[in-house]
């Protein structure tokens, strides 16, 4: 396999400066574009087992969805910059790469881990969620499924605009479906997955990130996710067995709209959920955070910066 470390270049344009994160099919490094002379995120997939390659039809996959990401054209999605694969002498599996935007912020997962009980309050929390629900409106609308959404892929720029990262373009070389359960895929994965990718459908739509939404709303309220196990089955059952926990009982206010909301959207079936992310949005629409008179544009009264998260999200188009 490939020695991946500090220097190397990636299509004689792009050089790994720092890594950032990895996971189990793929790492994040800090970047350098040597052409442009401007920072980048380098994401690397990496192949499930050590000498073994993707498959002619993986990659091919692959490259279809980076050519249309770089298409893709929202304040609230990381813009891809290129996509390619490295071969290397040959003596080791081709790496293959996206290059991204680079944000300057925070995950949601670094944030909610700096609250008291890891939570957010309910228009905080709800400006997050719509903030992603605009991005996977547009995601969807180019026939886009996520597949990956959860804490350490969105990210809050300092300015308070989330940025939904990594939107399923490595996933999918690892046809990714039963796996989640049968190769120790890590939590955060298997935390906020649906049923259907849990049970392995292969005809996954806008919904099933859609659940991922609701995971995530619970999570930030609630300051854990719907099914925090930390055994892997006991997750899986939880997603595909049993009913989502409500909010009272964990000591979570909240109006019964937005209890209502959070539990259609992990409702198992699918046909049982928000159509859309732009319904979901409007749904969130009146919890919003809302401007205090006379403290100009865009404040409310929190200690926090007000503008992280952004007190008024741009909307999905058309709504």
């Amino acid at each position: 396999m490939r020695r991946i470390e500090s220097g190397l270049r990636l299509g004689a344009r792009y050089e790994l400066v720092q890594p950032l994160d990895s996971g189990s099919m793929g790492q994040v490094w800090r970047g350098l574009d040597l052409r442009l002379k401007r920072p980048v995120a380098v994401k690397l997939a990496l192949p499930g087992l050590p000498g073994h390659g993707f498959t002619p039809e993986q990659v091919s996959r692959f490259e279809r969805e980076a050519e249309a990401a770089a298409g893709l054209d929202a304040v609230n999605i990381t813009t891809v910059y290129d996509a390619g694969t490295d071969v290397g002498d040959g003596s080791g599996s081709p790496l293959h790469w996206l290059v991204m935007q680079l944000v300057d912020g925070a995950t949601l997962a670094d944030l909610l881990a700096e609250q008291d009980g890891g939570r957010f309050d309910l228009p905080t929390a709800t400006a997050v969620a719509a903030q992603v629900c605009t991005a996977l409106a547009a995601l969807h609308s180019r026939g886009f499924v996520h597949r990956d959404l959860k804490p350490e892929n969105v990210m809050v720029r300092r300015d308070g605009v989330v940025k939904v990262l990594d939107f399923g373009l490595v996933k999918v070389l690892s046809e990714a479906g039963p796996r989640l359960t049968a190769t120790g895929e890590c939590l955060g994965n298997l935390w906020f997955a649906s049923p259907e990718m849990l049970l392995g459908s292969r005809d996954l739509d806008g919904r099933s990130d859609l659940y991922a939404v609701g995971c995530l709303l619970h999570t930030m309220l609630a300051g854990a996710p719907p099914f925090p196990s930390k055994v892997p089955m006991a997750v899986f059952e939880g997603h595909t067995e049993l009913p989502p926990p409500p909010l009272a009982p964990l000591d979570v206010t909240v109006p019964q709209e937005v209890q209502e909301l959070v539990s259609g959207l992990l409702a198992k079936d699918r046909e049982k959920r928000p159509a859309s992310a732009a319904e979901v949005y409007r749904l969130l629409m009146p919890w919003l955070p809302r401007p205090v008179p006379g403290r100009g544009e865009g404040w409310f009264d929190e200690a926090e910066d007000p503008r992280r998260p952004y007190a008024l999200p741009q909307a999905p188009f058309p709504l």
